[in-house]
């Protein structure tokens, strides 16, 4: 299995993601925008893992790349290529598919419960009823035509999509180990600040290994579903 995987900051790597590549003896690749927005041609993977950063899908004066990269994100996903979308990555998908990314009502940053969303397509990947996850965003996606939505919280209306059979977008975090969870906090501290779906650092440092152990296996299903046979 080839994999791309697109980086924008440093400190927002792949978490537990290493480990189910890993297992898998998987072929990775690397555009790390920080050093060069190099981009793959689409025949050079089977999987695209689109990470998260900082900055917006509207920041494109101020980061060029963000056209092109968007660009090869729509692509793959209209080639029915596996694309996952973390955070940054999933408002990439959904502008990429002609939806809108906009700030949302709430800023979420810490664990809180996503809710899974019934859907009428059988095949599309199902979350659990409820499961505490690892938010840190201050913008959201419209759903674009055609997608399913598969997750929405208190906070948010839109967590996570499926466009296709092998395209997911996460605007939370299942990869986030408690040594990410630490990168984001040094990083970021300055978001911190307080609101109804903000927790402190004391707050997310507190969360037990077991609570990182779960979503991170959730991300390994979500991952074993996009390259499933």
């Amino acid at each position: 299995m080839r994999v791309h995987v697109l980086q924008h900051v440093p400190f927002e790597a792949l978490g537990s993601i290493d480990a189910w590549l890993a297992a898998r003896d998987a072929r990775v690749s690397w555009t790390r925008i920080y050093e060069s927005a190099a981009l793959p041609a689409l025949a050079e993977f089977d999987l695209l893992i689109v990470l998260g950063g900082p900055m917006s899908v509207h920041d494109g004066e101020l980061h060029p790349w963000l056209a092109d990269e968007e660009a090869l994100i729509g692509e793959a996903v209209r080639a029915g290529k596996a694309v996952l979308g973390i955070c940054l990555g999933a408002q990439l998908i959904a502008s990429s598919l002609g939806a809108a990314v906009h700030r949302g009502t709430h800023k979420e940053i810490g664990f809180f419960a996503i809710e899974a969303v019934a859907s009428t397509d059988a095949k599309a990947f199902r979350f659990p009823d409820s499961v505490e996850v690892f938010h840190w965003h201050g913008e959201t996606f419209a759903l674009p035509d055609g997608a399913v939505l598969l997750a929405k919280s208190t906070a948010c209306a839109h967590q996570a999509f499926q466009f296709g059979p092998r395209a997911i977008a996460l605007q939370f975090h299942l990869e986030t180990t408690a040594a990410s969870a630490a990168l984001m906090l040094e990083h970021c501290a300055d978001e911190l600040i307080p609101g109804p779906f903000i927790q402190s650092a004391e707050a997310i440092r507190a969360r037990p290994a077991a609570r990182y152990a779960q979503i991170n296996a959730l991300m390994g299903e979500v991952l074993d579903y996009l390259v499933r046979p």
